[in-house]
């Protein structure tokens, strides 16, 4: 199979011979830095274009076609836009909090990227309790939310804040039962585990219904975590104008739109990871020589594309739902999400003792 393992390993293996172990550290924390921001860079791009072209295929429109061929460097002339566009601060908004949001927003999705294993070998950071890394470090993204909110001076600002961190601590429960589902079936927080263990099949095959459930629950819930429709209360322009980053403009405005579509694919990489197997290719059971030929798939593309898929299917969400009150939003959590994936992690429990699954 083919693998980034030999490049990352090549990379290392020269640093600590050609400098100190303090300099060759150093040099590989700026090294991932340096790919990390030119990833994010780039998905910024593709993500948006994407999102364009898929609302314009479901409205059967042809969506972004001037800039480029077939408008696809439509996202690049925005970006220069909101590059060269002026950065105001309204009066009597707190400058330090109202700067620093977009900034923590940022760092936060940045820091999420470290425990994922992007293809076979390749992995920032293959800490032993990955998954837990994810939780915890995500959850804190609202505080840069509540920030923005609230330092903005504007009601719609603030409102669309509260919103929007009712709405993430709330599914944010439901989020984590289903991700236990698989951390019970593994037996282990570390992502290399995870995807090991699904090598002669994916948990959402080898999962039975329960994991189905789990998976299905986990969608619903990131779609409301991210603020993505029909769960965007939190920026409902018809009631809040833009919801909590109203008063941006600019590049700090760009970077709370970045850092959505980020958000976006960091939470289809975790679903694809957990449920789909991450850089893992198709096995089926026994089958030597359709997982022979499965092997062939370069794993990166295995990755890329499950993630890929389930942006699809976020983005699919917007144009098919219309968008829920925030009573009937906290009510799909709290009545019925939440029942539901604490009587499915029992059940995932009962059948991981009884070896039940595949």
């Amino acid at each position: 199979m083919l693998s980034f393992e030999n490049i990352s390993n090549a990379i290392h293996n020269w640093l600590y011979h050609s400098f100190s172990p303090t300099t060759a550290l150093w040099l590989e924390f700026v090294l991932v830095a340096v790919c990390v921001i030119s990833l994010f860079s780039f998905l910024g791009l593709v993500l948006i274009l994407m999102e364009r072209k898929v609302s314009a295929w479901m409205q059967v429109r042809l969506g972004p076609n001037r800039v480029g061929p077939k408008g696809m460097f439509q996202t690049v002339a925005d970006t220069l836009k909101l590059i060269v566009k002026e950065s105001m601060t309204p009066d009597g908004a707190d400058k330090l909090l109202f700067n620093l949001a977009p900034f923590i927003v940022m760092i936060i999705a940045m820091m999420l990227m470290a425990p994922f294993m992007f293809a076979r070998g390749f992995q920032i950071w293959d800490i032993n309790i990955g998954v837990l890394f994810f939780t915890a470090v995500s959850s804190i993204s609202v505080i840069g939310i509540l920030m923005a909110g609230w330092a903005s001076n504007n009601k719609y600002s603030l409102l669309g804040a509260m919103r929007s961190g009712a709405q993430i601590v709330s599914y944010e429960l439901s989020a984590g039962l289903s991700i236990l589902c698989i951390i019970v079936l593994t037996g282990s927080l570390r992502i290399s585990d995870i995807i090991a263990s699904q090598e002669n099949g994916w948990w959402i095959f080898k999962g039975h219904i329960p994991v189905i459930i789990a998976f299905v629950t986990f969608i619903i819930a990131v779609t409301a975590e991210t603020n993505r429709a029909p769960f965007d209360m939190a920026e409902a322009e018809s009631e809040l104008t833009a919801g909590f980053h109203t008063e941006y403009s600019g590049m700090k405005f760009a970077l709370f739109f970045l850092a959505e579509y980020i958000n976006i694919f960091i939470v289809c990489a975790l679903g694809a990871t957990l449920f789909l197997g991450g850089w893992m290719p198709l096995h089926v059971g026994h089958w030597q020589g359709f997982n022979h030929i499965m092997d062939y798939i370069p794993s990166s593309i295995w990755f890329f594309g499950k993630t890929f898929f389930l942006v699809f299917v976020i983005m699919w969400f917007r144009w098919t739902f219309p968008r829920l009150r925030i009573d009937q939003l906290l009510n799909l959590e709290w009545k019925y999400l939440l029942p539901i994936s604490m009587v499915n992690l029992l059940l995932v429990t009962l059948m991981a003792i009884l070896g039940w699954h595949f």
